[in-house]
C-alpha cells in the first residue's frame, strides 16, 4: 500500500537515527573538551600553553597536544563527514553488515590521528624556534605565508579532486565500496585521506588564528562544512583563496616593511 514503509526501511531508519546520534554525541563530547581549555585567558589552558612553550617536552607534555590537536580535528571534522558515515551505514545495514559502521569511522579518524601527530611535531618545532607565542605564530612572516599556501591550494587540481569525493558520498560508495570489516576500515582511511587532502592546509590556519581560538576553530570548521556540503557555491573555492592570498600578501608585505 502506498504510503506505508516496509520493516526494512523502518529498520534502516532507526539504524540511522542511532548513528546520528552516536556522530552527535562524539562531535560534542569533542567541543566540550574544547571549551574547558579553549581561549589564552583560562588558567587551565595557559598552564598547559606554557608546557607547550617550554624549552623541551616531556612524554606526557607530547601526549598531552597530540591528544588536543585529535580532539579537535574530531570536532571540527567529524559534521563534515556525517553524510558519508550515513550513507555507509545504510549500505553496510543492507549488506547485513551493521558493524561495520564503527570500523569505517575508526578508520577516518586514524587518519586524523596521522595528521595530529604531524601537527603536534610542527607545534613543537615552532615553539622550539620562538615562532609560536601563545600557540599562534608570532611571525609575520610566518602567518603570511600559511595564508599565502591555504590560497593557492585553494586553486590546485588536487585540492578540487579531494573535494569531489568528499562532496558526492554515493560516487565514493560506488565507486570504492568493499565488503567485510577489513574492506570498511580501507574505506574509512581511503576516505579520510580524500578529506585531509582536501582540508590540509586549512587546518595548517590554526597556526595563523590561534590552536585552540575558539572563534577561529569554529569559522574554519564552519567553512568546511559549507565547502562540502553545498557543492553548488560554484565561487566559494575561488573567493577563499582570493581572501587567503590578499590577506597573506598584506602580512607578508607588513613584516618585511616592519623587518620581521
Amino acid at each position: 500500500m502506498a504510503g506505508q514503509t516496509s520493516p526494512l526501511e523502518r529498520l534502516l531508519h532507526r539504524d540511522q537515527v542511532w548513528v546520528a546520534f552516536g556522530l552527535a554525541t562524539v562531535t560534542l563530547l569533542s567541543w566540550g573538551y574544547l571549551l574547558t581549555g579553549a581561549g589564552m585567558e583560562m588558567p587551565s589552558m595557559s598552564a598547559r600553553m606554557e608546557t607547550a612553550q617550554a624549552p623541551g617536552w616531556s612524554p606526557a607534555q607530547a601526549v598531552l597536544m597530540f591528544i588536543m590537536w585529535w580532539v579537535m580535528m574530531v570536532a571540527m571534522m567529524l559534521p563534515s563527514a556525517a553524510p558519508m558515515i550515513l550513507l555507509f551505514s545504510s549500505v553496510a545495514k543492507r549488506a547485513s553488515k551493521p558493524g561495520s559502521t564503527s570500523i569505517f569511522v575508526s578508520g577516518y579518524l586514524l587518519i586524523w590521528g596521522g595528521f595530529s601527530v604531524v601537527a603536534t611535531l610542527m607545534q613543537w618545532q615552532l615553539a622550539q624556534t620562538g615562532l609560536l607565542t601563545g600557540m599562534r605564530a608570532n611571525s609575520q612572516m610566518l602567518a603570511g605565508l600559511l595564508l599565502l599556501v591555504a590560497g593557492f591550494y585553494q586553486l590546485t587540481p588536487a585540492k578540487h579532486a579531494c573535494l569531489k569525493h568528499c562532496q558526492s558520498p554515493l560516487q565514493f560508495v560506488t565507486e570504492h565500496w568493499r565488503s567485510g570489516p577489513h574492506g570498511a576500515l580501507l574505506m574509512g582511511l581511503q576516505h579520510g585521506s580524500y578529506c585531509l587532502g582536501c582540508c590540509w592546509a586549512l587546518m595548517a590556519l590554526l597556526f595563523v588564528g590561534g590552536v585552540m581560538n575558539l572563534a577561529w576553530i569554529g569559522g574554519l570548521a564552519a567553512y568546511v562544512l559549507i565547502e562540502k556540503l553545498i557543492p553548488k557555491w560554484r565561487y566559494l573555492n575561488l573567493l577563499s583563496a582570493c581572501l587567503l592570498i590578499t590577506a597573506g600578501v598584506i602580512l607578508l608585505g607588513v613584516s618585511v616593511s616592519q623587518g620581521r
